[in-house]
């Protein structure tokens, strides 16, 4: 069987670029409110420190004015003391200290002057004012508390720099993950869309063909009632083709929104449920369809509509790819404790040993049978299988049928069978449905299976 693969393209342009502008107007964003939140901060850090200092040198100012004397003050303050016009000073004071002129305007009577001076340089904080009978002038030197601030300016520079450093590549990280949803959420739209539009193609193509042609003959009265029901037939296949295709793209949207909660449920009733409903199209077309079970409990931890799905993709695979006169057979085993095998053998068609693999992929396909052995079938049955913890194998050989094999860990540990007693069971799940009864007449009526 030969088989060939659909060219896809890839992700938009435009989908992508708008992505990227997204991440970059993020990015941008947190690095300009990491940078004004540690500009801010940086801000108010340093008017502190200025509050500071201010208070220091007032404190020191007015303490040596009001107490200290020319032979002990405190680092960086120098004292001047005008004791009627005799000017004493700190040892080392500045040769342009003290100010003269403020001296002898607070000594004629004027109050305490507060005042700035930039002198050699340096400014000066300078406080002069009456104790006493004496005239007193405080000189403060600044040096050192400009220094500090200059090193708290390159210090908030430097943290600015590293801040918006990391506000970039945090940003850049935290836009990824905050656009992570939205570009998954576009994958899945583009995936929708291409499968929808690739599996939708086909089938529609021919009602609208089939359509056309009925209708122009059945204006020109060129249709017996015989021929009619035949074309009747065939759209009434097509149609059910197109729900088929429906319910795969349904089934992959919500395969791909996210975990489900897998509830207990019997594998052997969902079985049953789905080789009846298969029953009457199979045994139109020429085919039997048989089930098997071994004596024990097949209960896992699933979604039962979603196991329907897998049992019902499987049976229409196989129907498509069986000649008239043909038998499927799906069995039910437990061959070892904890695992649950589910299988579905035909004697049609089969494909290349080399296609094993490649069968699974999306929108990979078959070139013989009725219907699509491949597609997008086979592709969501192993989404829901890996969803359900398990695994699916497909063997077969050109012209002697193929074998898909499900293996689902058990809810409860199933019951081995002694070894060579291979028994089928004459009837289905515990259920004692009239479902229930009917496939296991199915299956007792089995005799033997072709060989492969």
């Amino acid at each position: 069987m030969s088989l060939r693969r659909d060219e896809r393209g890839g992700p938009r342009d435009s989908e992508q670029q708008a992505l990227r502008r997204a991440r970059r107007s993020i990015s941008i964003r947190i690095a300009v409110v990491m940078t004004l939140v540690i500009g801010f901060t940086g801000g108010v850090v340093y008017l502190v420190m200025l509050a500071g200092q201010s208070r220091d040198v007032q404190r020191d100012l007015e303490f040596t004015a009001d107490h200290g004397t020319v032979t002990s003050t405190p680092g960086c303050v120098w004292l001047t003391v005008d004791q009627a016009g005799k000017l004493t000073s700190s040892p080392g004071t500045p040769g342009y200290l003290p100010i003269r002129s403020t001296l002898a305007q607070v000594a004629a009577g004027g109050g305490a002057v507060r005042t700035s001076a930039k002198l050699g340089g340096t400014t000066y904080e300078l406080l002069t004012q009456r104790r006493g009978a004496d005239t007193v002038q405080v000189a403060y030197d600044t040096r050192f508390q400009a220094a500090d601030r200059e090193d708290l300016v390159l210090a908030l520079a430097l943290a600015e720099a590293v801040g918006l450093l990391g506000a970039v590549i945090g940003g850049g990280a935290l836009s990824r993950r905050a656009m992570a949803p939205v570009a998954a959420a576009l994958g899945r739209q583009r995936r929708f869309v291409a499968d929808a539009s690739h599996e939708l193609r086909t089938p529609l193509t021919q009602l609208h063909t089939r359509t056309q042609l009925l209708v122009r003959r059945a204006r020109r009265g060129e249709l017996a009632p015989a021929e009619l029901d035949v074309e009747l037939d065939r759209l009434m296949s097509g149609t059910r083709q197109l729900g088929d295709v429906v319910e795969d793209l349904l089934l992959s949207t919500q395969l791909t929104n996210g975990p489900r909660r897998l509830d207990p449920m019997d594998l052997a009733v969902v079985v049953a449920q789905a080789v009846d409903a298969e029953t009457e199209r199979a045994q139109a077309l020429g085919l039997t369809v048989r089930m098997s079970r071994e004596p024990g409990e097949y209960e896992v931890a699933g979604i039962p509509s979603a196991l329907r799905r897998v049992v019902s993709a499987l049976l229409d695979n196989a129907i498509g790819h069986t000649p008239p006169g043909g038998e499927i057979l799906v069995s039910l085993a437990a061959p070892d404790r904890g695992t649950i095998r589910l299988s579905v053998r035909d004697n049609g068609v089969g494909f290349d040993t080399q296609d094993a693999e490649r069968i699974f992929e999306r929108f990979a396909r078959g070139g013989a049978g009725r219907g699509r052995r491949f597609g997008l079938g086979l592709a969501l049955v192993r989404e829901v299988v890996d969803n359900h913890h398990g695994s699916i194998t497909a063997t077969g050989k050109p012209g002697h049928g193929a074998e898909f094999t499900v293996r689902l860990p058990a809810l409860r540990t199933a019951p081995t069978p002694p070894a060579g007693s291979r028994q089928r069971a004459t009837r289905p799940a515990p259920t004692g449905g009239p479902l229930a009864r009917a496939v296991g007449a199915q299956s007792a009526k089995f005799s033997r299976w072709p060989s492969a």
